[in-house]
């Protein structure tokens, strides 16, 4: 029984806990059992807090025996990212520098999961501070992809995308700063969301890069990421970014695209900067093919130019790093986490700068350095202001496109999964791996990555775009999508 609950969707394990067919602790300890059989392969969690997780189930089941109200996700595993602060949870955000932290509050995101009944099994691993597209700058190794444990199952999100994937766990938060939802689920062939900026609560995310940061949810159906979407989102008033208004209708938009079966009367914009050279054939193949599936389900296709959209890499690689210099400053070895060389004999920022060069991993170390230099006197209009610039002219491509389409489509990630080392020596890269989803994070519009098949058996991702607040858009497309495709999962043998 274990093995088939884990195989299970979300919506179908809230279905069999609801109708009391199955107990909530059941359904935690069937996956606290997954993830002991396969995760010293896969590494997706860096703390599984399995005493939490049967607590929180127990406590769904004597409600339902109660006959109280349940969530429409009540009693359903979770993954979360371990850069979501979780009171009494240690949160280390992948660094060092944070090692064996247990926060005295609840992320925004923590209270309304735990309020919703949903079972946080436990934190998944990540790029250290979200900086990174494969998951090997975590200070605490890599995770490896389900699909191929030679591979790298994206970043900085890889952890919760390989939860979701490796079936250990049917949920999983994760966050998105230039791609760190949507490029994991592309090559694990999940589900990821990222939705507007400002859409869900930025409140208790350990800061990577403020105006960008956005989490959002993971899974294996895109139902049962509007049903999380719809438990984290709305207005938060601990946020000043906090958009004040409701959650788009995206569970309904969900399901009325996979009843629908059909997209007559949506304009679907192709996005001529993203694809063509540099992109992997097999990448290129797939996509194609997903546009003409959406093209037979009675879409209109047009194809769409955004001009600015290639100078997204270069603006993102600088407001990034100028954000994160100022947001990392907190790690100071006077507050919290790490203190290296307090033995009373140094000055106060001898100890700091000892603690930041043990605390911090390489690439954040990178990033701290550029963004200082961009932000220094003398630099700031040349580098950083000048990158803002190009950030307005990328969302004003992206108001003239939507003038012409309803939702844009693109490959999510131009390549599938690469091998672990591959390019952790090349930072550069490393960087092109975000070169499709970079547009919609510095604009902060909603886009989902849905699997679009495989090149060479690995997953590929279809990503949708949506003006800001229209999330349902990206949901019903790819509702449709998705029950017009063949479902993919990874191969049963890698994982037995």
């Amino acid at each position: 029984m274990g093995d088939e609950l884990t195989r299970k969707s979300a919506s179908e394990l809230a279905a069999l806990v609801a109708g009391g067919e199955v107990a909530a602790v059941e359904v935690a300890q069937a996956h606290l059992d997954r993830i002991e059989a396969v995760d010293s392969r896969v590494r997706a969690f860096l703390n599984v807090d399995a005493d939490g997780a049967l607590e929180a189930a127990r406590t769904v089941d004597k409600k339902r025996a109660a006959g109280e109200r349940h969530g429409p996700l009540a009693g359903v595993p979770l993954a979360m990212k371990d850069v979501v602060v979780t009171k009494d949870v240690v949160t280390t955000a992948g660094s060092k520098i944070l090692e064996g932290w247990r926060p005295p509050y609840d992320a925004t995101i923590s209270a309304r999961i735990k309020a919703a009944g949903i079972v946080m099994l436990g934190k998944t691993n990540m790029d250290e501070f979200a900086m990174g597209s494969s998951t090997e700058n975590s200070a605490y190794g890599p995770t490896h992809n389900p699909w191929d444990l030679s591979r790298v199952p994206g970043g900085s999100g890889g952890g919760s995308a390989a939860a979701v994937a490796g079936y250990e766990a049917p949920l999983a938060i994760g966050t998105d700063t230039g791609g760190s939802i949507r490029q994991p689920a592309a090559v694990t062939g999940t589900i990821g969301h990222k939705p507007t900026y400002g859409g869900v609560s930025r409140y208790g995310l350990i800061a990577l890069a403020s105006s960008l940061d956005q989490a959002g949810p993971c899974t294996r159906t895109v139902l049962d990421a509007a049903l999380l979407h719809e438990v984290i989102g709305g207005h938060d008033r601990c946020d000043s970014t906090s958009i004040n208004r409701p959650v788009p209708p995206v569970v309904t938009a969900a399901r009325e695209g996979a009843a629908a079966g059909s997209l007559a009367g949506v304009r679907v914009g192709v996005v001529r900067e993203l694809g063509g050279e540099g992109y992997q054939p097999g990448v290129l193949a797939a996509f194609e093919s997903s546009v003409e599936t959406l093209r037979g389900l009675g879409a209109d296709i047009v194809e769409v130019s955004c001009p600015h959209f290639e100078y997204a890499l270069a603006a993102y690689y600088l407001i990034l790093p100028s954000e994160c210099s100022s947001n990392l400053a907190r790690f100071d070895a006077v507050r919290y986490g790490l203190r290296v060389g307090d033995d009373g004999s140094r000055a106060l920022e001898d100890v700091m700068a000892l603690t930041r060069e043990a605390g911090f991993g390489p690439e954040v170390k990178r990033r701290i350095m550029i963004g200082t230099y961009a932000l220094s006197a003398g630099y700031y209009d040349a580098y950083y202001g000048q990158a803002q610039k190009v950030r307005t002219l990328i969302a004003r491509d992206f108001g003239a496109a939507f003038e012409k389409a309803d939702v844009l489509v693109s490959p999510t990630s131009p390549f599938v999964a690469f091998g672990l080392g591959e390019r952790m020596d090349d930072p550069m890269a490393m960087y092109v791996n975000d070169l499709c989803t970079l547009p919609a994070s510095l604009a902060g519009t909603p886009a989902i990555s849905v699997p679009a098949g495989l090149s060479e058996g690995l997953p590929v991702g279809l990503q949708i775009m949506a003006p800001a607040m229209a999330d349902d858009r990206c949901y019903r497309v790819a509702a449709t999508f998705e029950a017009a495709v063949e479902r993919i999962s990874p191969p049963a043998a890698v994982l037995t």
